[in-house]
């Protein structure tokens, strides 16, 4: 065992010895090139930005090039951009970052799994306990990414009423909608702040000369969310079709609402049934050991005592 944690721990200081060399000698970021690169995708019709699957000259560019020519590893990576996008965590970095995570929690999982094994096991039941470990390897990121994506859209989600109804009235006032939604995201960024860097994401793409229906859809892509499908789709037919925002804004936002009021509710429904699984394996073995026990003591101490009195007669 002592053995086991000791390679553990070396291969941790060289990983950690090459990833800082790697970390020192790799050129600094050009966020010029990155920003026409982005918006060179966008013109072509993309989603966003896209990570460069070619030999780059960072660190993590070069991570992801050579992770992308195991085969089927590509849409894999695809898979968890996505995943990060909608949960919020949107650095150039955070792909290499999670795929570097993933990889190193697989290798280590792997190697204690096969280190605290006996050497004296026969080498196929040694490889039948590595099965546990790589399924969790491979499972446990995945769903923790999963939970931080629900997460985050839960916190849209209940943020979306009170700032459709405050851009509703702030576009009442006579604002335009860019102006209105810079002024929504000031009003709102300490009290929701998800929701309030999505928007400003969209006034600035704006800004930067973007269409207004291709940022909405962006924010579509990004969240997820049917609630803010339906609010860009309204935004973009009131531009189109040049009539009344605001009142739609607030009829939207008193659907929203009560949207939120049915889901607060059908949460209390389904708690009664959680609590009857809690009650059920947590608080009624306690209860059966308090009650139980001690009768059963006495009824066993009864009949020590009565068989120890029929043995002296």
């Amino acid at each position: 065992m002592i053995t086991a944690l000791f390679f553990l721990l070396t291969f941790a200081a060289i990983a950690a010895l090459l990833w800082s060399g790697f970390q020192l000698l790799q050129p600094p970021d050009n966020p010029l090139d990155d920003r026409l690169d982005e918006l060179m995708s966008i013109s072509r019709g993309g989603a966003g930005p896209q990570k460069r699957r070619q030999f780059g000259t960072g660190f993590w560019e070069r991570f992801l090039y050579f992770l992308n020519l195991v085969p089927g590893v590509d849409s894999i990576l695809e898979e968890s951009e996505l995943l990060l996008r909608q949960a919020g965590i949107r650095r150039r970095e955070a792909l290499a970052y999670y795929a570097m995570f993933n990889l190193l929690f697989f290798i280590v999982l792997f190697a204690g799994s096969w280190f605290i094994q006996p050497d004296d096991k026969p080498l196929i039941n040694r490889l039948l306990g590595l099965v546990p470990a790589v399924l969790l390897g491979w499972l446990l990121p995945k769903q923790v990414l999963y939970r931080l994506m629900r997460r985050y859209r839960n916190k849209l989600q209940e943020s979306l009423p009170d700032t459709v109804d405050l851009l509703g009235i702030v576009l009442g006032t006579g604002l335009a909608l860019d102006q209105a939604l810079t002024r929504v995201c000031e009003e709102m960024q300490f009290i929701y702040p998800e929701l309030s860097a999505e928007f400003f994401t969209v006034v600035m793409q704006v800004k930067a000369g973007q269409d207004r229906s291709k940022a909405f859809q962006q924010l579509v892509r990004r969240t997820g969310i049917e609630d803010i499908k339906s609010l860009a789709a309204m935004i973009i037919q009131s531009e189109r079709f040049g009539t009344s925002l605001s009142q739609a804004l607030k009829v939207y936002a008193d659907a929203l609402r009560a949207r939120r009021r049915l889901r607060g509710e059908a949460m209390v429904g389904k708690a009664g049934i959680k609590m009857v699984l809690a009650t059920v394996v947590f608080i009624l073995p306690v209860v059966f050991i308090i009650t139980l026990v001690p009768a059963m003591i006495s009824m066993l101490n009864n009949l020590k005592g009565g068989i120890g009195a029929s043995a002296g007669r």
